[in-house]
């Protein structure tokens, strides 16, 4: 067995500024992040809360970088982000503060460019089977199936 690093209280605070400066993190991943360095939980409970209180870790702003990043970048829907955020641990305010950096009419166009674009990508010459698949690749994105199916339909 490898003789793993041990570090102090100070030492851990360091690292963990760090790696919450580098990029947004929520609590789930400090939480780890300290497991992974092995500290005690009193450790843990203290470097949290100088995390906190320097604003080093803020899960609002977390979400809200999340929601940005994962719509402009990967182009998914509100239901995926949501999914993937209470996953995190986030909690319900957090998430719906987080949805509000998505523009309503960026959506439906996003929404509308990737439908436009995988459309054709579909080699189906029965328009029921191709409009189920565009369907569900775009559901499989995270769009609300409601949308989905009017923007579907408009192309299909």
């Amino acid at each position: 067995m490898k003789n793993k690093k041990t570090y102090t209280l100070d030492e851990a605070t360091k690292v963990l500024e760090n790696y919450c400066a580098y990029q947004e993190r929520c609590h789930k991943e400090v939480e780890q992040k300290l497991y992974d360095l092995n500290m005690i939980p009193e450790a843990k409970e203290y470097i949290i809360l100088h995390l906190l209180q320097h604003n080093f870790l803020n899960e609002e702003r977390y979400a809200k970088a999340f929601v940005r990043g994962k719509f402009s970048i990967k182009k998914w829907g509100r239901i995926k982000i949501i999914n993937q955020l209470k996953f995190k641990g986030i909690s319900a305010y957090n998430i719906k503060s987080g949805l509000t950096e998505i523009d309503s009419n960026e959506y439906l166009t996003v929404l509308q460019t990737i439908a436009e674009k995988k459309s054709p990508l579909i080699k189906e010459s029965n328009s029921y089977k191709k409009s189920s698949k565009l369907a569900a690749f775009l559901i499989s994105k995270g769009f609300e199936s409601e949308l989905v199916f009017k923007t579907v339909k408009s192309l299909i």
